[in-house]
């Protein structure tokens, strides 16, 4: 088997938004592999974040994938200019619209990765039929629309459930820290989306390295 480096996507969510490109910067030389941004509308999620214009700005100063979260109703819309914006994988909840095939669609025909995710209370075989159409599914271990929530333990049977069914890569977010990360891992997750415990730190290098210590090894 094929040994391989779980991903590690720092969510700028908790990021210091008056030094956003800093902060970005600083945790791509921490070792990061991905920066992931989280989109909310106020309407899908009662909170509101970014558009594409930051996602704009901020693409000039980092040159890694951007895993772009959208918790947007109706989010085919905007997928050719989040794409536009720099986006690499945009990833739509199977909530979000009555057309979830065809924004998968959409997202890879404007270049992109395409990414698939539902909320804790959602039955995991809702996501069923598109397992063949994406290149991601992620796994809320949170309920999505704000920051520093606590890990969802119950959600590790539906990473496990994705697991068996899809050979893609497997995301998760919510609650990430060096305790519940490699539980993460463990049930077949790939990339960990990490928010508050690695933003808070004064020293990300030395947290990611204790974190990517703590992993169990990826090999499938």
């Amino acid at each position: 088997m094929n040994q391989r480096k779980v991903i590690i996507a720092p969510s700028i969510l908790s990021a210091d938004f008056g030094r956003l490109a800093d902060e970005i910067a600083e945790v791509e030389r921490a070792g990061c592999d991905w920066i992931h941004v989280d989109v909310m509308d106020g309407r899908f999620v009662p909170n509101l974040t970014i558009g594409p214009p930051v996602i704009r700005k901020i693409r000039k100063v980092s040159g890694l994938p951007f895993d772009v979260h959208l918790m947007i109703e109706d989010p085919i819309r905007y997928v050719e200019a989040f794409r536009d914006a720099g986006a690499d994988y945009i990833t739509v909840h199977v909530e979000a619209s009555d057309g979830v095939g065809k924004t998968l669609e959409k997202i890879h025909a404007v270049g992109a990765k395409a990414g698939i995710t539902l909320r804790p209370k959602t039955p995991v075989s809702t996501l069923e039929p598109f397992l063949q159409k994406v290149d991601l599914v992620l796994v809320m271990t949170v309920e999505p629309g704000f920051g520093g929530q606590a890990f969802m333990p119950d959600m590790l049977d539906k990473i496990e459930w994705v697991r068996t069914r899809f050979s893609g890569l497997i995301s998760v977010d919510g609650g990430i820290n060096l305790a519940t990360g490699g539980l993460a891992v463990s049930k077949g997750a790939d990339v960990l989306v990490i928010g508050s415990a690695i933003f808070k730190e004064s020293d990300r290098k030395s947290f990611l390295l204790r974190l990517r210590k703590s992993l169990p090894s990826l090999s499938r």
